[in-house]
């Protein structure tokens, strides 16, 4: 997938910092052209949920974030990215006290 296309599908604007940016989390993504493909179709599922992944602000990964509105729905996409994980086999890392999780890449 293009490197702009990535960036638009997940809803940021395309700039020299935002393609910087994304070109350090594919670097850093273990078999990111495995898990590509996976990620906006997460993306897209998780919209319903008030929930994305975006980039990360902290370190050069993409990020997965569960901001669902009540206890019931956050468990319901904690599922949902636990099932996408281990289907499509990628390593993730929880946040601590946080609905969020890295993706650290393929396994």
């Amino acid at each position: 997938m293009h490197r702009q296309a990535i960036l638009t599908q997940l809803g940021y604007s395309v700039s020299e910092n935002t393609l910087a940016q994304l070109e350090c989390v594919i670097a850093n993504t273990i078999g990111f052209e495995h898990v590509e493909k996976h990620l906006i179709t997460l993306h897209d599922a998780l919209k319903p949920y008030y929930s994305f992944v975006a980039l990360s602000s902290t370190k050069d990964y993409f990020k997965i974030k569960n901001e669902a509105h009540d206890t019931e729905m956050v468990d319901e996409v904690n599922e949902m990215i636990t099932k996408w994980a281990t289907k499509y086999k990628i390593t993730l890392e929880k946040v601590p006290n946080k609905n969020t999780y890295y993706v650290i890449g393929y396994k």
